[in-house]
């Protein structure tokens, strides 16, 4: 029988346990912290000054002080204590100081596919910034010419967003 849960490590409780209610608040501590799935920055190695409970961080590596051994970790802050919980493939949070997504892959948190330069597959970009319309062609005697023109930069376009390949 396990005494924690299998993903979060969560105490669990059991019949004719003494002080239940320890094992219930710490679960629910970090049920609180990790629900939410944001953490301040995943590129600090020390823990910040003045942390308000609930916030959590991903602690980078080299990490030192309390959070030292912890690297790859959310490290999050409650009532006067930090609270580990080791990172599991899968498991997504918002990063706020990068405006970004990341992914634990197992091994490592990776940017998650929505960046603010564009949109990735496997860390390739397919789809960059916005850029400037194509001009439609206009009438005249040389359509072929304004419908070939076009097409070179609708395949222009393309390419430079990584939907095709040259």
């Amino acid at each position: 029988m396990m005494d924690v849960t299998p993903i979060w490590g969560l105490p669990l409780l059991f019949a004719g346990q003494a002080h239940k209610e320890i094992a219930h608040n710490e679960a629910l501590v970090l049920i609180d912290a990790l629900l939410l799935g944001r953490v301040e920055s995943a590129s600090a190695a020390m823990p910040p000054e003045g942390p308000a409970p609930g916030q959590c961080w991903i602690v980078a590596d080299g990490a030192l002080g309390a959070w030292e051994g912890q690297s790859g970790s959310l490290a999050c802050w409650t009532e006067g204590a930090w609270r580990f919980v080791p990172a599991r493939a899968g498991f997504a949070v918002t990063v706020a100081d990068e405006g970004l997504t990341r992914v634990h892959d197992g091994s490592q948190w990776r940017a998650g596919p929505i960046r603010p330069d564009g949109f990735y597959i496997g860390d390739e970009k397919v789809v960059g910034e916005r850029q400037a319309a194509i001009a439609a062609p206009s009438g005249g005697g040389v359509i072929d010419a304004q419908a070939r023109s076009t097409i070179a930069a609708i395949l222009d376009s393309l390419r430079s967003h990584g939907l095709i390949v040259a």
